[in-house]
Order: structure tokens, then C-alpha cells, then sequence
């Protein structure tokens, strides 16, 4: 049996331990944004029951009707693994489940920050105006691509120009 050992990669793990670690590594980051998106959730969820939501443009309106949908996106891909892990589990899918759970939560973390600017948007728009809500909306659009999605493709990049 010792000669059909599964072989070891350059960390010196098997392909099966890999996937075992990049799920767990996965579970971690999703906890993270779970909480995250559960929070904006909540929060969203209670405006409409406010008295001064009455109050609100129907421009203002839509934008909490696109926010909250975003929200509820990022809710569903973000939970998503969960539940492919419950339907894949013990059927030696790990490699398919930790791959498709990737992507899941990439696109879910996608609708997280445009559910937070969304939130920054309406929230600045109803207290000190429209000039501000984009200003400071696009300023934090423009920091969580750069800091979720253009400085780790630039570290990616170094890797392979170093």
C-alpha cells in the first residue's frame, strides 16, 4: 500500500490534504463576511419600519430597494458553500465543492461592497445631501477595489515578475 501513495506537492501536502486545508482556509474568510453582510442585513432591514423612511424620496427608495437587494445577494452567495458542503459531503468532491465555493464567494463578496457603498449612498444622501452621498460613496467604491481586488492582483503579479 506504501507504493500507491498519493504524491506530495511542494508544501508537502496530498491533494486531498490541500483541498482540506483550502476549505478550511475558506470557512475562515466567510465567516468574516458573514458577519459583515448579517449586520448591513439587519440594519437594512429595519429602515423601512422607521417612522422617517416616510419620509424618503422615491430616488432615495430605490436606492434602498437595489442596496437590500445587493445585501440579500451577497447573503445568498456568501451562505451558498454551506450548503454545497451539506449536499457534496463524503462523496470525495472536495476539490469541485472548494472551487465552485470560491467562486460563490467571490461574486458574494462582489454584492457585499456594492451593498456597503449602497448603504454609504443612502445614508449621506438623506443627512447631508447628494453632493456628498457620491463623493464619499464613489471614494469608498474606488478603495474596496483597490484594496479588495487590485492590491492582491498586484502582490499576485510580483510573484511571477520577481
Amino acid at each position: 500500500m506504501a507504493d500507491r501513495e498519493e504524491p506530495r506537492d511542494r508544501r508537502g501536502e496530498t491533494r486531498d490534504e490541500r483541498f482540506d486545508r483550502n476549505w478550511t482556509e475558506l470557512l475562515q474568510e466567510l465567516r468574516v463576511a458573514q458577519t459583515g453582510v448579517q449586520i448591513l442585513f439587519a440594519f437594512l432591514l429595519t429602515l423601512p419600519f422607521n417612522q422617517r423612511f416616510a419620509e424618503v424620496t422615491p430616488g432615495q427608495k430605490a436606492t434602498y430597494i437595489v442596496t437590500i437587494l445587493c445585501t440579500g445577494l451577497a447573503t445568498l452567495f456568501l451562505i451558498a458553500p454551506v450548503s454545497h458542503h451539506r449536499i457534496l459531503f463524503r462523496r470525495g468532491r472536495k476539490g469541485e465543492l472548494v472551487a465552485t465555493s470560491s467562486n460563490l464567494a467571490g461574486v458574494g463578496l462582489w454584492f457585499l461592497w456594492l451593498s456597503i457603498v449602497g448603504a454609504i449612498f443612502l445614508i449621506f444622501q438623506v443627512v447631508v445631501g447628494m453632493s456628498w452621498a457620491v463623493g464619499v460613496s464613489a471614494a469608498f467604491a474606488a478603495a474596496f477595489i483597490g484594496i479588495w481586488y487590485i492590491l492582491p492582483t498586484v502582490q499576485a503579479l510580483k510573484r511571477f515578475t520577481s
